[in-house]
C-alpha cells in the first residue's frame, strides 16, 4: 500500500512539478564551436584524448604547475591564479571530462578513477616526469588521488576544499547535486532546465561574500555547462559511486597545503580532519570564505601557494 501511495503521489504532484518547472526554465544546449569563438583565446590548445578535444592552456615559464578545477567549474576558474604565479610557474590547466569546452565523454563514465587515468595521459601526452600539482573539490579529489597513484610523480600538492570523504554524508551538499544524486527520475528534466537560475543559485552557495559575483562570472558558468552534452554529463557525474578511504592517502608522500574557507557549506572545513595524519601537511583556514578559495581571495591564496611552492 504504502509503494502505491509513493507512485500516487510522484505521478500526480513529483512528475507534473517538476515537468512545469524544466518547462518555465528551460534552456537549449550551445554548440562547442559557439563556445569556441567566446571562451577559447589565443593560449588555447585541443588534445585529441579519448574521443574528446581537451581543451587546455599552458602560460608562463618555470616548473609546471598542473591545476585542476571542480564540477561545473572550467579552467577559468584558476584565472587568477595564473596571473599571479604564471612569472615564477609554467601554469597547465584544463577544462576536465564533462565540463567546459571538453564536454562529455562517449561512453558516460565519471568514476574518480577514469579522472585519474585521464590526468595521467595528460601528462604523460605532455612529457610530463613531475610536476606540481593542485586541485579544487572535485579536482583536489583527483589530485589527491593522482598524488597516491603516482607518488613519484607529484613534487608538492595543494589541496583546496578537496572533495572524497564528503560523499559518505547523506544529508548537506548543494541543490543541483542532491537532485541529480537521489532523485534518477528526474535525471532528463534536470540536464535541461534553466542554468542561469541553478548557476546563479549554485555560486551563492559556494561563494560566502555574493557581491563577489559577478554577472559576467554568472553568464560564463551557464554558458559553459550548456554545451552539448554537458548537462547531461553533470547527472552522470553525481551519480558515480565513490569510495574514498584514510587508507588510499598513505602512498602520498609529498609535502601537502590543505587550504579551506570555513564558510563551506559544500564540503565542510571539518573534513580537513582526513589528510591531518599525511607525513608532511599543512593547513591555511580561511574566515569568511566559502568553496573556491582561489576565485574569492585570489591574491591571498595564490600568495600562500606561492610560499608553499617555494
Amino acid at each position: 500500500m504504502k509503494t502505491f501511495r509513493s507512485i500516487i503521489v510522484f505521478l500526480l504532484i513529483v512528475l507534473p512539478a517538476a515537468m512545469l518547472l524544466a518547462y518555465l526554465l528551460y534552456e537549449p544546449d550551445i554548440p562547442v564551436a559557439q563556445l569556441k569563438e567566446k571562451y577559447a583565446d589565443d593560449s588555447s590548445r585541443f588534445m585529441d584524448l579519448d574521443g574528446m578535444q581537451v581543451h587546455y592552456r599552458i602560460e608562463g615559464e618555470g616548473a609546471p604547475l598542473i591545476l585542476v578545477h571542480g564540477t561545473g567549474a572550467m579552467l577559468q576558474t584558476w584565472d587568477s591564479w595564473e596571473k599571479i604565479l604564471h612569472p615564477n610557474y609554467k601554469i597547465i590547466r584544463m577544462d576536465i571530462p564533462a565540463f567546459g569546452l571538453t564536454g562529455p565523454r562517449a561512453d558516460n563514465l565519471y568514476s574518480d578513477s577514469m579522472y585519474v587515468d585521464f590526468l595521467s595521459q595528460f601528462t604523460q601526452r605532455l612529457g610530463l616526469d613531475s610536476f606540481y600539482l593542485a586541485g579544487n573539490s572535485l579536482g583536489g579529489l583527483i589530485a589527491w588521488k593522482y598524488a597516491a597513484a603516482y607518488p613519484e610523480k607529484v613534487k608538492k600538492l595543494i589541496l583546496i576544499d578537496p572533495a572524497g570523504f564528503h560523499e559518505m554524508k547523506e544529508k548537506g551538499g548543494s541543490l543541483i547535486f542532491n537532485l541529480a544524486r537521489n532523485a534518477p527520475r528526474l535525471t532528463d528534466l534536470i540536464s535541461k532546465i534553466g542554468t542561469h537560475f541553478m548557476i546563479e543559485h549554485t555560486l551563492r552557495e559556494v561563494y560566502s561574500d555574493d557581491s563577489k559575483i559577478t554577472p559576467k562570472e554568472i553568464e560564463m558558468y551557464a554558458e559553459l555547462n550548456r554545451r552539448t552534452g554537458n548537462r547531461h554529463a553533470f547527472v552522470e557525474r553525481a551519480k558515480a559511486v565513490r569510495e574514498c578511504s584514510e587508507d588510499q592517502l598513505r602512498p602520498i608522500k609529498c609535502p601537502v597545503l590543505v587550504m579551506w574557507g570555513k564558510d563551506d557549506v559544500l564540503i565542510d572545513v571539518g573534513e580537513r580532519k582526513h589528510f591531518s595524519k599525511l607525513p608532511d601537511v599543512q593547513f591555511a583556514l580561511y574566515d569568511h570564505v566559502g568553496h573556491v578559495p582561489q576565485e574569492e581571495i585570489p591574491e591571498r591564496s595564490a600568495a600562500d601557494a606561492r610560499q608553499f611552492l617555494n
